[in-house]
């Protein structure tokens, strides 16, 4: 039985500059002064939430993938944040998860933020993903997929951690807040989220609100306005402990989803 030990990293972000956001946060990553297994960066964290895909669009081995390469080497640990990702003639709204040998999973988001008219520009996912770490299974979703809690249901305890990385607006940040909570406590699971800070070329400001809720649903961390890299140690007993005093997964329903 094995903890887990993440990095989340809560940031403003340069518009529209991948080469400045890299370094940016390369610099920031400096901030780790001990051993973590995962490093969670933002949504679209090399260029602000964008509808400008052609412009900004990286192939599938493009320089920010290789630079997700080099990090998670240096650092040991898997290093995970969604970017703009072109192939064959499709936009993605792509989470990478890489790890420290180069191997790397992908999540391509599923649900568009219609009200920025992401959907116009971007191709939804269609399968949700599910990576172990270090004895952990992790399902990594993104930002809008928060609203949407079929599919982040964990039937059958598929993942002991729900993990949503984030361009989410200030105005919005009740809803945040609450449906972080609503989703660890319906899936006894941990629920973490990773948002961004500042303000972003279309005058939208982010409050970050990154946080850490516990399966019961009590927060354990949560950030806001401020830049800041915050590691942190979750437990794997206590999980599975109140997983044993409190089997609600049993109970469940059962269904599929047809896509």
């Amino acid at each position: 039985m094995q903890d887990l030990t993440l990095t989340l990293v809560q940031t403003a972000l340069h518009w529209h500059d991948p080469e400045a956001n890299c370094r940016q946060l390369a610099q920031k990553l400096q901030q780790i002064t001990k051993p973590t297994d995962l490093i969670v960066l933002p949504e679209m964290f090399t260029t602000g939430f964008s509808m400008n895909a052609p412009e900004l669009a990286e192939k599938p081995d493009g320089p920010t993938t290789q630079w997700l390469a080099e990090q998670a080497q240096q650092y040991g640990a898997v290093v995970t944040g969604s970017l703009i990702i072109e192939e064959n003639g499709h936009y993605y709204n792509r989470l990478i998860w890489m790890r420290p040998n180069g191997s790397y999973d992908i999540y391509n988001k599923r649900h568009l933020f219609r009200m920025a008219g992401e959907q116009h520009v971007y191709t939804p996912g269609t399968a949700r993903l599910t990576v172990e770490l270090n004895g952990w299974q992790i399902c990594p979703l993104i930002c809008y997929d928060l609203r949407f809690p079929v599919w982040s249901r964990n039937l059958n305890q598929t993942y002991d951690l729900a993990l949503y990385v984030a361009n989410w607006p200030a105005k919005r940040s009740l809803a945040w807040r609450t449906l972080l909570q609503a989703r660890a406590i319906e899936n006894v699971a941990y629920s973490v989220g990773v948002n961004r800070v500042g303000t972003d070329g279309n005058n939208i400001a982010y409050t970050g609100d990154s946080s850490i809720y516990q399966p019961t649903g009590e927060i354990i961390w949560t950030k806001s306005e401020e830049e800041v890299v915050h590691t942190i140690t979750l437990s794997k007993k206590l999980l599975t402990d109140y997983r044993q005093v409190f089997p609600a997964h049993l109970d469940a329903d059962s269904f599929y989803l047809d896509n």
